[in-house]
């Protein structure tokens, strides 16, 4: 499948996550197989683009592969404008973003909200595609609820209005994450796009990589929750639909050496007190479902890091608690 000048062979790609998919953990994903690296989204307000916070989102510096930046908003021209600001700072991509479900995002009508508007999401792709020469691409979810799944119609618009790959996860904005994604929505669409449609939802390991696969006839798969705290999930995946055969989970030695690069990653990318911080929930799922000694001292673990203001201490602590563990993983 292409991407514009992109080509891919049945991708891999990490899933835009707010507060999760910044450059560090992007060039983690990279680095462990990923095929594509969505950015956390960037507002198309533009009074906000000097804030901090979306001044590190709009940061390429040192960035491995290629340079996906989604976008949010609701006014077609803002978007445009956004799109056009993005590129000027490196984007090689823009997605635009039809699929979050946070309230705070519905509330004011992005996100997975803008499904239920749908002359609103052709002019939305319509302005994006026409402002910028870089490919662009739509994430979405199968409707707005179980009554008014209307992913079908959407994928009609973007594939009339340009968009050149379509994610879809397999779930409703009223579903949230709650409960388990469908796949028969994503094969329908599969089944009447003539773009790549990438497949989203629940995808946790490489044996239902392949089963959403073979189910959907996707063009490739994209991994959210499930690459938290386990970015060897892409080189899992893909080893496995290569040969059939699953490879040996991490030691606990190269979890805790990975876990360390993305920690002084951090560090240096916010500066150690916000990295610190930012760098709890890394570290709850790096350990989260690994098999330990002691269920309580990992929770016990977890409570004493997050009092943990420097980045010394919180490397010390991450290196002495995976030495003290059996050297595995869950299964």
């Amino acid at each position: 499948m292409n991407i514009g000048e992109h080509t891919f062979n049945r991708p891999v790609i990490l899933a835009p996550m707010a507060g999760v998919t910044d450059s560090p953990f992007r060039n983690l994903c990279y680095q462990l197989g990923a095929d594509l690296c969505v950015s956390e989204m960037v507002t198309s307000e533009k009074r906000l683009w000097k804030t901090k916070k979306t001044q590190l989102r709009l940061s390429h510096q040192g960035e491995q592969g290629i340079r996906s930046v989604q976008i949010a908003g609701t006014d077609p021209l803002k978007l445009a404008e956004a799109a056009r600001f993005n590129v000027a700072h490196g984007a090689q991509i823009i997605d635009i973003n039809m699929g979050c479900p946070a309230k705070k995002v519905c509330n004011v009508l992005a996100g997975s909200a803008l499904l239920k508007n749908e002359p609103l999401v052709g002019e939305i792709i319509s302005a994006v595609v026409d402002a910028v020469e870089v490919p662009v691409t739509l994430k979405i979810r199968t409707g707005w609820d179980a009554h008014s799944k209307n992913a079908l119609s959407i994928a009609r618009i973007a594939e009339d209005c340009g968009i050149q790959s379509l994610s879809v996860h397999g779930r409703t904005r009223a579903d949230a994450y709650r409960g388990e994604a469908e796949y028969e929505t994503i094969a329908e669409v599969k089944s009447a796009s003539s773009i790549p449609v990438i497949a989203n939802g629940d995808i946790t390991s490489p044996e239902k990589a392949r089963e959403v696969l073979a189910y959907t006839a996707a063009d490739g798969l994209m991994i959210g929750r499930a690459a938290q705290g386990n970015p060897w999930i892409f080189k899992q995946i893909k080893h496995y639909l290569a040969t059939d055969r699953l490879i040996s989970a991490p030691e606990n030695e190269e979890v805790c050496q990975v876990l360390n690069q993305h920690l002084n990653n951090l560090y240096q990318f916010y500066g150690e007190l916000s990295g610190v911080r930012i760098a709890r929930k890394h570290i709850g799922w790096y350990i989260k479902g690994r098999c330990i000694n002691d269920k309580q001292e990992a929770e016990s673990f977890s409570k004493r890091i997050n009092q943990v203001d420097d980045a010394n201490t919180q490397i010390r602590l991450v290196t002495e608690f995976f030495n003290l563990q059996t050297p595995t993983l869950a299964a």
